[in-house]
């Protein structure tokens, strides 16, 4: 069962994107973590065994020298072997519970529940400490991925203990109504990573709290 929820805190939760090049992304995640989000995920689909560790170790580095929670993309395993500050869970990747019960209390679990709320509430009461919703725009990373109304993150807010995170096709344009319908964080890739100064494009989120600060994370 779910503590009293962990306080997150709001913003951005910057998503790395997928790419097998280290240096190449180690160069452009140093810069958008000058913009100070809140949270930075490693997620790269396209990197298994050794190499994504070794991928997956320097990033970690970087946000531990930023001060940002570094969270692991679907690998329970590795986000222990890396000491992550957290990891985040898809459909397929392990039970919830398990997954709490092997990653502490301090840990961050976070849970894709896509559109569906059945799958937030169960997450929220195994122990997430945060749910995520979308795609709630179309996304160029997962241009297959099922729609997810803003309602739903309203429902959560209201009803469900943990943070919520809204995901897919987010851009500053589009992001302040998911704001306001009660997303606690915004988990961006294109928008930030493909900005011309990322550090600035990520900076430029937390704007979108600043009116918002009656909203518990």
């Amino acid at each position: 069962m779910n503590k009293a929820a962990r306080r997150l805190p709001q913003g951005l939760y910057l998503i790395t994107p997928d790419t097998p090049d280290t240096e190449a992304l180690i160069a452009r995640v140093e810069v958008a973590l000058k913009g100070e989000p809140v949270m930075l995920q490693y997620r790269n689909k396209c990197l298994t065994g050794d190499a994504q560790l070794e991928q997956a170790a320097e990033i970690r580095t970087r946000c531990y020298a930023s001060g940002v929670p570094f969270i692991m993309n679907d690998n329970l395993e590795l986000a222990v072997r890396l000491d992550a500050d957290g990891v985040h869970l898809g459909r397929e990747d392990g039970d919830v519970a398990r997954a709490r019960a092997r990653l502490g209390g301090e840990r961050i679990l976070g849970v894709s529940c896509y559109n569906e709320w059945p799958l937030a509430e169960a997450a929220a009461a195994a122990g997430a400490d945060y749910v995520a919703f979308g795609a709630m725009y179309p996304s160029s990373t997962k241009p297959g991925a099922v729609a997810a109304s803003v309602d739903l993150l309203t429902r959560a807010r209201k009803s469900l203990a943990v943070g919520v995170v809204a995901i897919g096709g987010i851009t500053l344009d589009n992001a302040g109504a998911l704001v306001g319908a009660g997303a606690s964080q915004l988990a961006v890739i294109s928008d930030v990573f493909d900005a011309p100064d990322p550090a600035v494009r990520a900076r430029a989120y937390a704007t979108l709290y600043a009116s918002q600060s009656n909203l518990s994370a």
